[in-house]
């Protein structure tokens, strides 16, 4: 799916976007960055305030890693991608051609961590919920219940060494599994569908808990999925 590079877009724009092109809206705005940007990859705003998370992320943590950690990555890929053969292309294009050439490491890693930390500020929701519908059943029959998900969903995330990401994903088949990538590494490049990620970089829980990944992981799985937005990626 193409990535919009315009500088912004009116919520109606969003609609009609995902209407031609299939992308996923919630009342947040932009799900998965994949609209077409026309002058340079943009960031969409958050899609709650800071503070929204708390107490599980807390705003100082929102704030060094949206504005500083996201936003840098969607900088450096604005440059790095102009003065590549990719430019005009979308991230998720640019960051799956990028991942095949070990001379694009560069721009495969700003482009691909770009394109995730949208997907990740999208999953969170401070309202929490649970699972309905056809992801609901499509969760007990891939982990036998919302608790085995969740548990395959924290061994992930807490048993990834170093920087990376645990997701929730579905194959082609649409049986759902978890996997981790390490770094800016995404399911796509494996031809799975991300439904859900959690960051476990520690930019994303270190000013909060320090080395405490695990209860990191735990204040999300608990509090913060939005099953919505799985669902919705689910289809």
């Amino acid at each position: 799916m193409p990535v919009s590079r315009a500088a912004s877009f009116s919520r109606r724009d969003i609609l009609r976007l995902s209407a031609a092109a299939g992308l996923m809206v919630l009342a947040g705005g932009l799900i998965r960055p994949d609209a077409a940007w026309a002058e340079a990859y943009t960031a969409p705003p958050l899609p709650y305030p800071e503070n929204a998370l708390e107490p599980v992320i807390s705003a100082r943590t929102v704030s060094f890693h949206y504005g500083k950690h996201t936003m840098g990555y969607f900088a450096n890929a604005n440059k790095l991608v102009a003065a590549s053969p990719l430019a005009g292309k979308s991230l998720e294009e640019v960051f799956l051609a990028a991942g095949k050439d070990p001379k694009l490491t560069g721009i495969f890693n700003n482009t691909a961590q770009a394109w995730n930390h949208v997907f990740y500020w999208n999953g969170l929701n401070p309202k929490g919920g649970a699972p309905a519908g056809k992801l609901a059943k499509a969760i007990d029959a891939s982990f036998g219940s919302l608790d085995g998900c969740k548990k395959a969903l924290s061994e992930a995330a807490v048993s990834q060494f170093g920087s990376g990401w645990a997701w929730l994903v579905a194959d082609n088949d649409g049986k759902l599994q978890v996997v981790k990538t390490g770094n800016a590494g995404n399911p796509l490049q494996e031809g799975l569908k991300p439904l859900w990620v959690i960051d476990v970089w520690e930019h994303a829980y270190y000013l909060d808990y320090q080395n405490r990944r695990a209860d990191y992981v735990a204040g999300v799985l608990d509090k913060l999925v939005n099953w919505d937005f799985a669902a919705k990626n689910l289809g």
